[in-house]
């Protein structure tokens, strides 16, 4: 969406950042920087993660929102503000509205994860359940905005919420002033474009990298175009950077001070995920996790220090089962084996010591005799195993044929 009033197109300096800093004071954290020695020796230079997952609500999304709503002309609070959000938007338009005494109606989709819309509920929203996907929801929190007067909060396409953002940029330069690097998520372009402002007028030597999902990266040919351009039908579990279409102010900023855009696969983002729990003990959502994927897909392409930005924390535990499974697989933890076995009594108690013997975890079991394929005195056997990794993949296919089993493809 694009805005045609003179202050939506003004431009963002590093005096709006350091103004929003002074603003957020006491409402928003200044979020902990925590040193990766795993990604460290990966890339061969320090690692930090800026961990917005731990800020109130979640997200970094609180700043931007809570810098915008405030603003507002009193005549303007009086009338509320309207928000069309899946979940960390909402929840930071929420308690911001909360936190200034402003009157909240937010938008979300019907398949919105009940977490997130009892999260903006608690934080004092009222909550309109609407369309299947978010440009529908998006549409509907327009249309109450004309009708009741409700200053509708865009998450990402407004200077304020952009100088919001950008705090993150001051606080990595106060916490890390050595930094070479800053890796941050990229969807609408809200945060990198906010980050780069700020870190850019102080260290401009600083390169910054946003990274999007593959199957939602409106960026790259945004910015080849010269000018935003939609990606149709954006498909990521990433849904916190799943946009089709940059914003036209942080659009500038982006093509202006970003270094480069780069783009990273769903198996690279549950892999970043699972690192973050397992190694981290951090609890990341997918659009989070992006920075960390981008540095496991292409380690040594980022000059350190290198600050990895986790924009925040909010996943459905639903999702984060399949994640967590997917990222899994994706580093060889799963094993799924099939054969044949004869069709007599301790055949297959047989086989299940070969696999205990091989310290594989039998997670699931099929067994089926009355298949036409099979002969008469054959049984085939299909499991899902949990393994330690690709290695011992191999050691318990290893285990398998020299106990005298062939494995099915």
């Amino acid at each position: 969406m694009s805005y045609s009033t003179a202050d939506s197109l003004r431009p963002v300096t590093l005096d709006d950042v350091r103004g929003a800093q002074k603003m957020l004071r006491g409402v928003a954290r200044v979020t902990a920087m925590e040193t990766s020695r795993h990604l460290s020796e990966l890339v061969g230079s320090p690692v930090h993660l800026k961990c917005e997952n731990l800020q109130r609500t979640g997200s970094f999304k609180l700043r931007g929102a809570y810098v915008r709503i405030s603003g507002l002309l009193p005549e303007q609070r009086a009338a509320g503000v309207v928000a069309a959000s899946a979940g960390n938007h909402a929840q930071g338009v929420a308690l911001a509205s909360a936190l200034l005494g402003v009157h909240a109606t937010v938008f979300m989709p019907e398949g919105a994860p009940l977490p997130k819309i009892s999260a903006t509920r608690e934080y004092g929203a009222e909550v309109r359940l609407h369309g299947q996907v978010v440009d529908e929801t998006l549409a509907a929190a327009q249309e109450y905005a004309a009708e009741t007067g409700a200053v509708f909060i865009h998450p990402f396409d407004h200077p304020d919420v952009i100088a919001g953002q950008g705090t993150v940029g001051l606080e990595i330069l106060d916490q890390c002033p050595e930094v070479g690097t800053i890796v941050v998520g990229v969807g609408g372009g809200g945060l990198a474009a906010g980050i780069a402002v700020a870190v850019k007028a102080v260290r401009p030597d600083v390169r910054i990298v946003g990274v999007q999902a593959e199957g939602a990266a409106a960026y790259p040919p945004s910015l080849a175009a010269g000018r935003p351009v939609s990606v149709r039908n954006p498909v990521t579990m990433a849904d916190g950077i799943k946009v089709g279409r940059p914003g036209e102010v942080p659009f500038a900023l982006v093509e202006e001070l970003v270094d480069e855009v780069r783009t990273v696969g769903e198996d690279r983002l549950s892999a970043a995920l699972l690192l973050c729990l397992e190694r981290a003990k951090l609890v990341v959502e997918p659009a989070g996790a992006a920075p960390v994927a981008a540095l496991l897909a292409e380690p040594g392409a980022f000059a350190g220090p290198v600050v990895a930005v986790l924009s925040g924390g909010n996943v459905d535990p639903v999702l984060m089962q399949r994640v967590l499974r997917h990222g899994m697989s994706a580093q060889g933890r799963y094993l799924a084996v099939r054969l044949r076995l004869t069709d007599r009594p301790g055949a297959l108690a047989t086989l299940l010591g070969v696999l205990s013997g091989a310290d594989a975890n039998v997670l699931d079991i099929s067994h089926v005799r009355t298949d036409p394929r099979l002969g008469l005195s054959e049984a085939e056997v299909e499991l899902q195993l949990e393994t330690k990794g690709p290695e011992h993949c191999a050691e318990v296919g290893r285990a398998l044929r020299e106990a005298g089993y062939t494995v099915i493809d």
